[in-house]
């Protein structure tokens, strides 16, 4: 199955900036544990997208899928690293992480055209 990843991740931040606006305090603190917990320390910000993509594929979110996809490859992951990722969730995850796995290289694909 086709998606297109870029539309995806457009469409829900559309509907959480909705849930953003009715629920401030809560955004605002979702948005500083999304920051202090991406920042750069003994991983770097790139290593803390990648893993985020297999959590993402492991729960089956497929906007997880598409906004840490999109993120991973903004902090420079490689084709390679996120198709290593895909194998780990494969790994710890079966079959249902194959699918998802295949969903999220997709989506690395349609980011990095």
């Amino acid at each position: 199955m086709h998606k297109d990843w870029k539309e995806l991740t457009q469409t829900l931040s559309k509907a959480m900036a909705e849930v953003r606006k009715g629920a401030p305090d809560m955004a605002k603190g979702f948005t500083a544990l999304a920051r202090a917990s991406t920042a750069s320390g003994a991983l770097d910000t790139k290593t803390k997208e990648l893993i985020a993509v297999a959590i993402a594929i492991a729960v089956r979110c497929d906007g997880c899928i598409g906004f840490h996809v999109k993120s991973a490859v903004d902090a420079g992951a490689s084709r390679e690293e996120m198709i290593e990722t895909v194998a780990m969730s494969v790994y710890m995850g079966g079959g249902p992480s194959f699918v998802y796995g295949a969903q999220a290289l997709e989506a690395f694909d349609q980011f990095t055209a």
